[in-house]
């Protein structure tokens, strides 16, 4: 959720980073800088930034998860060895 504090105009951004910086690590939340009024940047602190990625590889990978099971449950399978077969074909490896 944007929150209205989260919003700064880029040229308050450069007079007053470590204000801005500060807001970002008390708050965990980006800030959305402007230019002309118009959103332009997202700034994030590396902490946040970083535990937003783990929070999204998590997903990707239930996700896929979530896929694979769905596949095995439906019956749409491959048996190993022709799976390994066709990789074999599909990228020209010799056995």
């Amino acid at each position: 959720m944007l929150h209205l504090d989260d919003i700064l105009p880029l040229t308050d951004f450069k007079r007053q980073t470590a204000a801005a910086v500060e807001h970002m690590h008390t708050t965990g939340r980006p800030l959305v800088l402007t230019v002309n009024g118009r959103a332009e940047l997202v700034v994030h602190d590396a902490k946040a930034w970083q535990s937003l990625q783990n929070r999204l590889e998590q997903a990707e990978a239930a996700a896929a998860l979530s896929s694979g099971l769905n596949d095995v449950a439906r019956g749409d399978t491959v048996e190993v060895g022709d799976a390994i077969a066709n990789l074999r074909q599909r990228h020209g490896l010799a056995r």
